[in-house]
């Protein structure tokens, strides 16, 4: 044990447990975080996953924790199944001469082992917003004695919908409780949620070592989004790409483009939140080695990645956050090496490509997908690069042996090399150069009053006070800040049509219970469509209406028999 880790004044139990894990010194936010927290004051940890900032929050949560307690004394918040599984596995280790229980809590598992490990007693709990909602609705969990709660990865649970059931949560738990908010990126609506639910808080910002944004160059092309495969493996053909990083938006999302690129003759794979550890890091550890070069990812499961030789950046699906966007690129020109980071933008993300432009103080140039002359023409000078370099090097002793054996039998010098020439080519099959749609760009400007859709500060339940059920209070309109400006703010329960979209009629409604998040949510990660595309919704009382582009309408229709909200399927037809 180092004399560092001593300083922190841990129990010994504690230490003990760092020793035999194999911790040495602490990480700066571990050094930084632990004494704070250890006094019981609120922290605003803004880090990335890899800084250590789980140990930094379960070390003081397990040494305060009082013996012979049935109830949970801590609580802590993820956004996704994995991290909660990986946080929960953390504590326990630590906690291992403490005898601390520890239950993970998530949804897609069993009940009755999480509700029986929970009327047993357990000391923390750490779980996604979701089940921990289902939990205290169905009365089965009690977090009134909560001492500490922990928000890990806030602005990922943001963008995923969560914020409601996060302050309902809070508003469950004890108003002197010691509450700690981590988070990559601090978006307003955290912001907000810290202002209104800390008690000066103190703020720890650690940057990890990264390259300025100005070092790396920032192109777009602007495609239709049906077209947006096709344009990224025109890219592929005429890009020096040594590795790449393509971001989209949701876990289907990665494998779909991941099995397609491979299909067109781009080998890639797939690194989402369904891959157990076990195969992210053989995953990772492919890429590394150089073995694939091409990994399709979300941001949760980018979170942490720390390689060096990342040649290309693309942005498949732009983030909703500008700060995101700054983390992926900053994913490449990394250790003095130039970087390429590169957004496929459909014609109603012009705007928000503006917002990216004013947030990094820099422009993004706009740059035309190679044609399929292009392509022709630089796979051609391609094969003469290569075959200038062996005739250079005159290493091919038992190949020229061949073609002289082929002489002798009559064939024309030329002929041979023809031949020769066309076999080499022949993985050229392989990839044929996909068509792509010309852009029709929006003339339309929508704009709006944003303020108009701001919540009123006593809509949301306040520090320390107890809703009679744990329900989600009302979703306000999500377009309502500067992440989304490139469309009107969606109408709820109206009846008019937009221009260019295709009412459809789902078949759940209000006494299920949904609303119109759900919606949004659901319809997006099945049909594999952006969010933000969805238009008006009407939430009847056993059906609701929705646009969506007529352009997307037969990928809705074609998931129908998948589609559920809350384990309640339902079916899609044309209104």
């Amino acid at each position: 044990m180092t004399t560092e880790f001593t300083s922190l004044n841990l129990r010994p139990e504690l230490e003990q447990a760092i020793l035999e894990l194999g911790y040495t010194t602490p990480t700066p936010i571990q050094a930084q975080l632990i004494p704070v927290m250890l006094t019981g004051a609120d922290v605003i940890g803004q880090a990335q996953t890899g800084t250590g900032k789980t140990a930094a929050f379960s070390l003081p949560i397990l040494h305060n924790l009082k013996p012979n307690q049935t109830a949970p004394q801590a609580l802590v918040l993820t956004p996704t199944r994995e991290l909660a599984l990986q946080v929960s596995k953390a504590i326990q280790e630590q906690g291992k001469h403490l005898d601390a229980w520890v239950l993970a809590v998530y949804g897609g598992a069993s009940y009755t082992r999480q509700i029986t490990q929970l009327k047993r007693g357990v000391d923390v709990v750490v779980g996604t917003p979701g089940r921990l909602i289902d939990l205290l609705n169905r009365g089965l969990l009690d977090i009134s004695h909560v001492s500490t709660v922990v928000l890990d990865e806030a602005d990922e649970m943001l963008s995923m919908g969560f914020i409601e059931d996060i302050e309902a949560i809070l508003a469950a738990t004890p108003a002197e409780r010691q509450t700690a908010l981590f988070s990559a990126t601090m978006p307003t609506e955290i912001r907000r949620l810290a202002e209104k639910y800390m008690r000066q808080p103190q703020s720890i910002v650690i940057q990890r070592e990264q390259v300025t944004v100005a070092a790396i160059e920032q192109r777009y092309y602007l495609v239709n989004e049906h077209d947006k495969t096709a344009a990224l493996t025109r890219l592929f053909e005429i890009e020096d790409i040594t590795s790449a990083l393509i971001f989209v938006r949701t876990r289907i999302g990665t494998g779909d483009l991941a099995n397609e690129l491979s299909l067109r003759g781009f080998p890639a794979e797939a690194l989402n939140g369904d891959l157990s550890q076990d195969a992210r890091e053989r995953t990772l550890n492919r890429f590394r080695e150089n073995q694939i070069k091409v990994l399709v990812a979300t941001d949760v499961a980018a979170r942490g990645l720390d390689i060096d030789n990342i040649s290309h950046v693309f942005n498949f699906d732009l983030p909703d956050d500008p700060e995101i966007y700054v983390h992926r690129i900053g994913r490449t020109g990394r250790a003095g090496k130039t970087g390429i980071a590169i957004a496929l933008v459909t014609p109603y993300e012009k705007r928000r490509l503006r917002d990216l432009e004013r947030f990094t103080r820099q422009s993004i140039q706009r740059v035309n997908l190679p044609t399929e002359a292009d392509i022709i023409a630089h796979r051609e000078a391609d094969l003469k690069r290569q075959m200038t370099t062996w005739l250079n090097r005159a290493r091919y002793k038992r190949e020229r042996a061949m073609v002289e054996e082929l002489v002798a039998e009559g064939f024309d010098p030329m002929e041979i090399a023809s031949a020769a020439l066309k076999i080499a080519r022949a993985d050229e099959k392989q990839r044929p150069i996909y068509p792509v749609a010309e852009v029709v760009e929006q003339k339309r400007e929508y704009t709006h009053d944003r303020s108009s859709y701001r919540p009123e500060s006593g809509s949301r339940f306040e520090r320390g006070s107890r809703p009679e059920k744990f329900s989600r209070p009302e979703r306000a309109p999500r377009f309502n800040d500067t992440r989304r400006p490139d469309r009107a703010p969606r109408e709820i329960n109206g009846t008019s049509h937009e221009e260019g979209m295709v009412r459809l009629s789902l078949s759940i409604g209000k006494i299920h219970g949904i609303r119109p998040g759900d919606v949004v949510g659901t319809i997006a990660f099945h049909a594999d469509i952006p969010g933000y595309t969805i238009g008006k919704i009407s939430i009847q009382d056993k059906h609701t209406l929705v646009d969506v582009p007529e352009a997307a309408v037969g990928r809705v229709l074609a998931k129908n028999g998948g589609y559920a909200i809350r384990k309640q399927d339902f079916t899609v037809d044309v209104a």
